[in-house]
């Protein structure tokens, strides 16, 4: 009986340890799936997830996906960090590049998003003065959750971020509140 029980406790624990790593992540009372192939590489402070994102053949630079909290009430106005993140890309004339803004529902919760490509002036931070980097693309969205707002910022190289553009849809669309 001893060698049965034992067995079966070794097949409920590889169940559990299978099941732990489908488990959604989580931050101010909301949950997310991150997509197949996307590596969270852990958590820093004001950022809930931090994803490494493969890249497309040929692509170089820096890639990643963030999922920004900062706490209720924190990180300002929604319509400015949009702007924000619109004014870091430049177009070849040096003019801020149109960006494409979006307004939609996500399991009741309302989400702004951006897209926009051109010459990135952020990899440097927000304080820093960097050379604009070209032909980079960011996803953005801005999650109005009661419990904080959720930024989500997915920049990189254009065709990385295009060949990812799915499975960023897919990762917005998976927050939903915690069960």
């Amino acid at each position: 009986m001893l060698c049965r029980y034992t067995g079966n406790m070794r097949v409920a624990i590889l169940w559990s340890l299978f099941a732990l790593s489908l488990t959604a992540e989580s931050v101010a009372g909301l949950e997310w799936t991150a997509p197949a192939g996307w590596k969270n590489v852990g958590t820093a402070p004001m950022r809930a997830a931090t994803y490494e994102v493969p890249m497309a053949a040929g692509d170089h630079g820096k890639t990643e996906c963030v999922v920004y909290f900062f706490g209720q009430g924190q990180g300002g106005p929604v319509d400015a960090n949009i702007e924000r993140w619109n004014g870091q890309f430049l177009t070849a004339s040096g003019k801020t590049a149109p960006g494409r803004i979006r307004k939609r529902i996500v399991h009741e919760l309302p989400v702004t998003t951006i897209d926009v490509s051109g010459s990135y002036t952020g990899l440097a931070g927000p304080e820093a003065q960097a050379a604009a980097v070209p032909g980079y693309r960011l996803l953005g969205a801005i999650i109005e959750n009661p419990g904080g707002n959720i930024f989500l910022k997915f920049t990189g190289p254009v065709r990385t971020v295009t060949a990812n553009a799915a499975a960023f849809e897919k990762l917005l669309d998976s927050f939903e509140p915690k069960r």
